[in-house]
């Protein structure tokens, strides 16, 4: 498993890249409804703030598994605000 440094990266990048698409998609369709996106932006930032909160957390014993699980979690979350970007179009 990536150390905290590396996984704390990995949750920037790809929240950040979240964030960015729903901008492209907002400049790429200027006379839709924003409210859709904008809370899918209020939604990822929520979720960066909730996994970094988990990787910075000191009590866990096991932080092998505790990483391996906040990454699942990174995956799982992604996935599903990129489902809501493509619902957006």
């Amino acid at each position: 498993m990536a150390n905290k440094r590396d996984l704390k990266k990995d949750i920037n990048y790809v929240l950040g890249d979240i964030i960015e698409a729903v901008y492209v998609w907002e400049y790429s369709n200027t006379y839709k409804d924003t409210k859709k996106s904008e809370a899918i932006i209020d939604e990822a930032i929520a979720t960066f703030d909730e996994l970094i909160a988990k990787v910075n957390d000191r009590s866990v014993e096991d932080k092998k598994a505790h990483f391996k699980a906040i990454n699942k979690e990174l995956e799982d979350k992604g996935r599903a605000l990129i489902e809501k970007i493509n619902k957006l179009g």
